[in-house]
């Protein structure tokens, strides 16, 4: 049984959610809905924790103990993603390392928030002032199931770091590695009502979002969910990861090492990442060549049981989920395809790809593979589109490196990476339709962060 921790307790009273292991679509343990009196009770003992945080010292010490309870604990943690998202165990491991990295960051992060001198001189006489940041309070974190433990974790360790509280709702498919988190937190000594989970689905979140006491909503997922969420909010703070048909734009270099790149970066996860190659756009005179690279590295890509080792590519979050990409690409040529086996959707490349895959997250192990004619024309095709969250360039010519930094209106702009590449220390966002604010745990903590303005009048009077 799967229920929220309120409080340092675990609460497992309220409706029961089906929670399904991805790849043989069984039930695994029901997940208890957070109730009504849990959704209060957590609000109050985050209220509580706001009003006397800990110290940033043992806050930075408690992150660190809860990275190394994390790293003692894989094999648990690593068990509920394979089943719960329906990732290989490489996968899940790669994001246990990566969580264990971020938590480690926070903690670091937690004792050097600083703020900045203000120049009085040469306006006022006998002023000195300073900036401080301080907590916002309380965090509602409202998290999707495509990364269930570093995302969540890309909220949480800033939100702690800061001095805040945090509540988190992560998605119902895949409700354990949340509560793997924060109770190692508590395990590392955290204050019960610094992190909690509040369990369930969309009603949990609007519970959430009706309450006036929290003063900061970060969320990760689709467009169309944040730009409600923001909405609801109203005068209250957000920080929207949002949606995005991420490119990657190949005109020169080692084909055959940017082709293995590429695919790993189409399809791991089965495309579930937000900044998973979508669209791949080639310069004409290399795009043959690339083409034969690139399929042959797709295709050496094996699909099947997440659990079994050698998988590369597990299923999709859901048969439906499944449905509906092979929906969008109907029509399509492709290049390389296989049949669909319920939610396990083989790596697909297609051409001539049709008018939705520029106008919607296909969200699933599909790219399109599209000749261009240098640069130029890939960045318009790039811009013309409504989001803008990253974009990978391959080339060795400098001067194109610089010209696609300065016109790709993204977020990130990685030259001789894909798309999808992200280091967790880094600055992470995007624009347009794409969200606004940023990750990274120094970048969040700024976020999570209000400015306060301290002056001192009448020195030496």
């Amino acid at each position: 049984m799967v229920g929220s921790l309120i409080d340092g307790a675990l609460r497992a009273d309220g409706p029961a959610i089906e929670v399904l292991d991805k790849f043989h679509l069984r039930p695994l343990d029901p997940l208890r809905a957070a109730t009504p009196r849990d959704i209060e009770a957590a609000l109050a003992a985050a209220a509580s924790y706001a009003a006397a945080p800990l110290a940033p010292p043992d806050r930075a010490a408690c992150l660190r103990a809860a990275a190394d309870l994390i790293d003692a604990r894989q094999d648990e943690i690593a068990a509920a993603i394979v089943a719960e998202a329906g990732f290989p165990r490489r996968d899940a491991l790669s994001e246990i390392a990566r969580t264990i990295a971020t938590l480690r960051l926070s903690a670091e992060e937690a004792t050097r928030i600083t703020g900045e001198m203000v120049p009085f001189d040469g306006a006022v006489a006998g002023r000195v002032g300073f900036t401080m940041r301080v907590p916002v309070g309380t965090v509602v974190a409202i998290t999707p199931f495509n990364a269930p433990l570093n995302t969540p974790a890309h909220k949480v360790g800033p939100a702690l770091a800061a001095g805040n509280a945090v509540i988190l709702k992560p998605s119902e498919k895949t409700p354990s590695a949340a509560n793997m988190l924060v109770r190692a937190l508590l395990d590392a000594g955290l204050s019960p009502g610094a992190a909690q989970t509040v369990q369930g689905g969309p009603d949990v979140a609007q519970a959430l979002l009706a309450d006036p006491r929290p003063a900061f909503y970060a969320f990760t997922g689709s467009t169309e969910a944040g730009a409600a969420i923001h909405r609801a909010a109203g005068l209250r703070r957000t920080q929207m990861e949002l949606g995005s048909i991420a490119a990657t734009i190949v005109l020169d270099g080692d084909l055959e090492t940017i082709a293995a790149k590429c695919a790993a970066a189409s399809f791991r996860k089965a495309g579930q990442v937000c900044t998973s190659i979508q669209t791949l756009y080639v310069a004409r005179d290399v795009h043959d060549a690339f083409r034969h690279a690139y399929l042959a590295a797709a295709g050496r890509l094996v699909t099947g049981d997440p659990a079994e080792e050698g998988t590369d590519i597990g299923p999709m979050i859901s048969e439906a989920a499944a449905a509906r990409v092979e929906a969008m690409i109907a029509g399509a040529t492709p290049l390389l395809a296989g049949a669909r086996d319920r939610a396990l959707m083989p790596p697909t490349v297609i051409a001539d790809p049709p008018a939705a895959m520029f106008e919607h997250e296909l969200f699933g192990p599909v790219t399109a593979l599209i000749p261009v004619d240098g640069l130029d024309d890939a960045v318009a095709r790039v811009n013309a589109t409504r989001y803008g969250l990253a974009t990978g360039v391959f080339t060795q010519d400098v001067g194109a490196a610089f010209r696609a930094a300065h016109t790709l209106h993204v977020g990130g702009v990685h030259i001789n990476e894909t798309s999808s590449s992200r280091v967790d220390l880094m600055p992470y966002g995007g624009v347009k339709a794409s969200g606004f604010g940023q990750e990274g745990p120094r970048h969040a903590i700024r976020e999570m962060t209000e400015a306060r303005l301290v002056t001192f009048s009448g020195l030496g009077a």
